[in-house]
């Protein structure tokens, strides 16, 4: 097959989705090299992470090559000028891997059947947070979000939810047919989960001034994210707790989380880190002693994945799809309440024997989020769309 891919966030990210898009892809063309993978963007980042992702074997980079109305702009491109460019291509599937498809595909709702050589449309959609939780988005975003969302699901010949909380969302919130939805779970990077040498461990712990025993929060900073509530919990657990922060702070929020931590006299306790290098998190997740991310709300929770491929027992909250990616061992709490979070992180602190078997039965569980497996289903879901079945 010839499979095309927006390849924006691919070429461009260097998290979130852009680390989703390049595993995904690096992966397909190392189980399935029979395939050649396009990636059509209209610019490239200049950086190691990116290009060695583009140096695949397999790997085809396809920029553009048209305007469209003499104009060259990316998003007019991506969203109209793309389509002509698939076809010379000889496209059998492209894959929008991030909640939209370009315009000018044709509608589904007619019920026609397409021509065997007529491109087939895939779309992965990760969540409908802007849904849910609409006071966290300006109404232009939710607007942009939605009509490209409604498009894309109106349009794909396959539908890709990352859960079955996201596919429960798009059933409820934009009445899309259940059967028109396939659950494919995502992974983490392979970094993750491989065991690190104890030097490098003590390299990275001396270069961030790390302290023997903390908790790890990895995410944005902001409202959803919810730290204000492990701020609450870590002034109720033992006074040599020290929490460690890694994300990118959103200022509002990141003032209403200072102020708290001000209130609660917990500066000495708190490391916030900036400028982490990708190579050096794994470390700091396979040092940390708990895991804890009381999200309000998430897709997915590839930072949970993360911390159970590291040996980290997690903590995390009820309400969305948290516990399909922790599993039955990981300890879940209402995100309201900081008093059961801190019930919850003092019994993983204190009982060595359940954090062992926390460890342990993560491990277990985060196993079936394997890369080879979630390639198998994706490379089978792609000769589904294309048969027509």
């Amino acid at each position: 097959m010839n499979i095309g891919f927006d390849g924006k966030r691919a070429a461009n990210n260097l998290t979130g989705l852009g680390n989703y898009s390049r595993s995904l892809i690096a992966h397909m063309a190392t189980y399935f090299p029979q395939n050649q993978y396009f990636i059509y963007t209209a610019k490239v980042k200049s950086h190691k992470q990116v290009q060695s992702f583009l140096d695949l074997p397999g790997i085809i980079l396809k920029l553009a090559e048209t305007s469209v109305l003499g104009i060259k702009a990316a998003f007019l491109w991506r969203s109209y000028g793309i389509v002509k460019q698939l076809k010379r291509d000889r496209i059998d599937i492209y894959h929008g891997l991030s909640q939209e498809l370009p315009f000018g595909i044709p509608d589904l709702r007619s019920g026609e059947s397409k021509p065997a050589n007529e491109i087939r449309y895939l779309v992965t959609i990760h969540d409908l947070i802007y849904l849910r939780f609409p006071e966290y988005y300006p109404i232009v975003d939710r607007l942009i979000y939605t009509f490209k969302a409604r498009h894309a699901c109106k349009h794909a010949d396959g539908i890709i939810a990352i859960s079955e909380n996201t596919k429960k969302d798009l059933v409820q919130l934009l009445n899309v047919p259940a059967d028109r939805i396939k659950v494919i779970y995502q992974s983490c990077d392979d970094a993750f989960k491989k065991a690190l040498p104890l030097a490098f461990k003590e390299e990275v712990k001396a270069k961030y001034g790390l302290p023997d025993k903390f908790l790890l929060n990895v995410g944005t900073i902001e409202p959803r994210k919810n730290l204000k509530l492990i701020v609450q919990a870590l002034a109720l657990l033992p006074a040599d707790t020290t929490l460690v922060v890694i994300g990118r702070p959103h200022p509002a929020y990141a003032e209403v989380v200072k102020q708290e931590i001000e209130r609660l006299n917990l500066s000495s306790r708190i490391l916030f880190l900036k400028d982490v290098s990708f190579s050096d998190l794994p470390a700091i997740y396979q040092m940390a002693h708990v895991f804890v991310y009381p999200s309000f709300y998430e897709g997915f929770g590839i930072p949970i994945l993360e911390a159970l491929y590291s040996g980290v027992p997690v903590v995390a909250a009820t309400g969305s799809c948290l516990e399909e990616a922790g599993g039955p061992e990981s300890l879940y709490v209402e995100p309201n309440d900081h008093k059961q979070l801190a019930d919850a992180l003092n019994l993983v602190l204190s009982d060595q024997d359940r954090r062992f078997l926390m460890i342990e039965k993560g491990l277990q569980f985060a196993k079936r989020f394997d890369q080879a497996r979630i390639s198998a289903e994706l490379e089978s879901y792609y000769k589904e769309i294309l048969s027509g079945s």
